[in-house]
């Protein structure tokens, strides 16, 4: 699936597939689950945030997106073209978009909690 990139001020009411929805004015983009599933996903836009990159090669979304609360459970890179390689290992579906769904697998991640002394160890215990 090839993603083009659209630059929008309001985010459409009805999203279309291998669209990326970019409004740099309230900054978020938007697109649908290129797994096929139909999920709208919006991902904010900002330093501490997802970025946008729009080259003649297509538009590149950095970070990845984990699509954790969908029922698809989708993980992917949107990227200009390049073989960036899959996240869980398995082989790329396509050169600009990969999708890779959580099996049982893919290993939990553990909470990192800080204490108030500042441990991070992971534990719990400061």
């Amino acid at each position: 699936m090839t993603i083009a990139l659209q630059r929008v001020h309001y985010m459409p009411k009805e999203l279309k597939p291998g669209i990326l929805y970019v409004s740099e004015e309230f900054g978020i983009a938007a697109h649908l689950c290129p797994c096929g599933c139909g999920s709208k996903i919006r991902t904010p836009l900002g330093p501490t945030e997802w970025s946008v990159e729009a080259t003649n090669s297509g538009p590149s979304l950095r970070p990845s997106v984990g699509n954790w609360q969908q029922a698809c459970q989708s993980h992917y890179w949107i990227d200009r073209a390049k073989s960036d390689g899959p996240i869980s290992g398995r082989p790329r579906k396509s050169p600009r978009v990969d999708v890779t769904r959580k099996s049982a697998d893919t290993p939990t991640m553990m909470p990192l909690i800080v204490s108030a002394a500042g441990s991070c160890d992971g534990s719990g215990v400061g």
